[in-house]
């Protein structure tokens, strides 16, 4: 019989979000696209969708918004619609989604701070040539 002492272990082995308490915020945060779609609207404010898709270069009207009524589902975006006509759909951050920006700054610094040490070690990975076994 497992000892108490092992059975945190085991746990983790059946549910990575126990030997990782974060990945479900890496879910949530960190996709693709979800990422710039909060910076946009937690730096520009309120947006209409043909906003968001222009500043968010690359990204196809169906991906943005597939990852739009996700964030909205995860409380992330809040979405209005006025009923006039034209119809309009606005897009904000929630806040919810803008407690997220203490996190965001932080790593805007340590991509700052760091991107260049890791481009190095990249470069310096290559040079080197691929482990080999």
């Amino acid at each position: 019989m497992a000892s108490e002492a092992s059975r945190p272990a085991v746990d983790a082995m059946a549910n990575p979000e126990l030997a990782c308490p974060i990945s479900p915020v890496v879910d949530i945060v960190f996709s693709r696209w979800t990422t710039p779609i909060l910076w946009s609207l937690n730096t520009f404010g309120r947006q209409r969708f043909v906003e968001l898709e222009r500043r968010i270069k690359g990204i196809t009207p169906k991906v943005l918004t597939q990852r739009l009524r996700q964030l909205e589902r995860d409380g992330m975006v809040v979405r209005t619609y006025h009923p006039e006509v034209p119809p309009r759909v606005e897009y904000e951050i929630s806040e919810l989604g803008r407690s997220l920006a203490p996190l965001f700054g932080h790593i805007a610094e340590w991509a700052t701070t760091n991107l260049e040490h890791v481009e190095r070690a990249r470069r310096h990975y290559d040079d080197a040539g691929a482990p080999r076994g």
